[in-house]
């Protein structure tokens, strides 16, 4: 009789032991990263104050998390920017930065800071990155893009994935257009177009897919948590989408582009090259209000075919369920000029190049749909996601962590700085100081009407050297 009644007393507290035990599993279980890169995206958002643009899953995104209005990329170029949000340091000013990190590494003659797939690979992620994360699709080098033998991030990737679909390389599904068009001469390729089909006509259909087939697996063998990169080629150049995207503009105002105007004196102005090297049939933007609409239409297009895909993969991971312990962030690699300042593409030092969208989410945050104010640029991404996922943050890394920010939307950011191979640029909360290589200084006041098209240098020269300073200090970390 005694042994009846011990007993049930000991498989009650066995199986209290048990559902404790398991419960303390899912508390202390690392949370997934979801990491959404997204090719020339300005901050021209709903959830960013665009009201004529249609992105309602990215909007959706913004709603559950915080959106940062002023987060400015560290290099106004896919590859230099890139490679601060990977290895979180500012580096190169050319889009070879991350194979030039890599020979490096090769070489073995010096020790080369852990990348940040490299870093949440080492503390236990399975990390995988799809499509456009580095700046070659797959992360691979060679002609085509495809030399495994010339890898763009050593140590990073247990897998780096390109699909290329119909447009057989790497190389060619970067800029490719409909069913399998691949750039041979610019010159010969339309700037953009819209064609009837559904999103598996342009490449980002087929990263799409495999991102949620990767998606996929990594939930449902969930020994390890997962750091999956995903990156979406448009609205990079040339502006190719699906027709039905291009038919959400029709009829819709656009708004007036400011200070279109091309700069007087030294600034970073150029000569839009990429933009200008495509079949623009005669026509220039700067000149002709129509096709200026025109390219501007079939921008936004491309715009709405990324939140498409960014729309297909967020709900691909709330299906799997994997959303309750996943941090999401949607980065863009920084913006891009239409018509301000006369200019059609990236690469100045002006704030329409630098200005990039970035929203981050994770389960059970506070400030959901909250605006952040504050300054903060592209390197601090890594020693974020690493305190959010509850691992060291390295000493390495040149930013610093946004989750007090997250946990305090009002909490002030800090300056960010941006470099190109001609000149340099800080961002304060007040002003742009941009430093050429030869000396020559801007200097823009945001606080005023004017903001970046007059330069004030000469009537604050206490103001110049002080930013000067900061800046100097802040680049040489390198």
């Amino acid at each position: 009789m005694r042994v009846k009644k011990i007993l049930p007393f000991f498989y009650t507290i066995f199986s209290f032991f048990i559902i404790t035990n398991c419960k303390k599993v899912q508390v202390t279980q690392k949370p997934n990263v979801l990491l959404i890169c997204v090719d020339d995206l300005r901050p021209e958002l709903k959830s960013f104050g665009a009201k004529y643009i249609s992105s309602p899953n990215i909007d959706a995104l913004a709603e559950k998390g915080v959106k940062f209005q002023r987060h400015f990329v560290n290099s106004p170029s896919c590859g230099p920017s890139r490679y601060t949000l990977l290895t979180g340091q500012y580096g190169p000013a050319g889009n070879n930065a991350l194979f030039r990190r890599a020979n490096k590494i090769n070489e073995g003659n010096q020790e080369i800071d852990k990348s940040m797939p490299e870093w949440f690979k080492a503390h236990g992620y399975t990390t995988i990155s799809v499509g456009k994360v580095s700046h070659h699709p797959g992360g691979r080098g060679g002609k085509n893009w495809n030399d495994s033998t010339k890898i763009e991030m050593p140590n990073a990737w247990d897998k780096h994935l390109m699909p290329v679909a119909e447009w057989e390389h790497p190389r060619g599904a970067m800029h490719g257009l409909a069913n399998g068009q691949i750039r041979v001469k610019s010159g010969n390729m339309d700037v953009f177009e819209t064609v009837e089909g559904d999103d598996n006509i342009y490449p980002d259909g087929a990263i799409t897919n495999e991102s949620i087939n990767q998606l996929k697996t990594l939930t449902n063998n969930n020994e390890n948590p997962f750091f999956l990169a995903v990156g979406i080629i448009k609205p990079h150049l040339p502006f190719g989408t699906p027709k039905k995207y291009y038919d959400r503009y029709d009829g819709v105002a656009l708004p007036e582009i400011k200070n279109p105007q091309k700069p007087k004196g030294k600034t970073t102005w150029h000569e839009s090259g990429e933009f200008m090297k495509y079949k623009r049939w005669g026509k220039n933007p700067n000149t002709d209000a129509d096709f200026a609409n025109d390219v501007r239409r079939h921008y936004a297009a491309c715009v709405s075919f990324a939140d498409a895909q960014v729309g297909k993969i967020l709900a691909t991971l709330k299906k799997t369920g994997a959303d309750k312990n996943t941090i999401v962030v949607l980065w863009g690699d920084h913006g891009w000029h239409l018509g301000e300042h006369a200019i059609w593409g990236k690469h100045s030092l002006f704030e329409e190049s630098l200005h990039a969208p970035l929203i981050i989410h994770y389960p059970e945050m506070k400030h959901k749909g909250a605006n952040a104010n504050a300054i903060v640029e592209t390197v601090d991404i890594f020693p974020t996601l690493c305190d959010l996922a509850g691992i060291e943050i390295p000493e390495h890394s040149y930013g610093v962590s946004l989750k007090k920010i997250l946990e305090a939307p009002n909490t002030t950011g800090h300056d960010a700085i941006a470099y190109n191979n001609k000149a340099s640029t800080i961002r304060t909360s007040t002003h742009r100081l941009t430093l050429h290589k030869d000396g020559f200084v801007e200097l823009y006041a945001h606080t005023s009407k004017e903001k970046e098209t007059k330069n004030i240098a000469e009537e604050q020269k206490e103001l110049v050297k002080e930013l000067k300073k900061k800046l100097n200090a802040r680049l040489d970390k390198n």
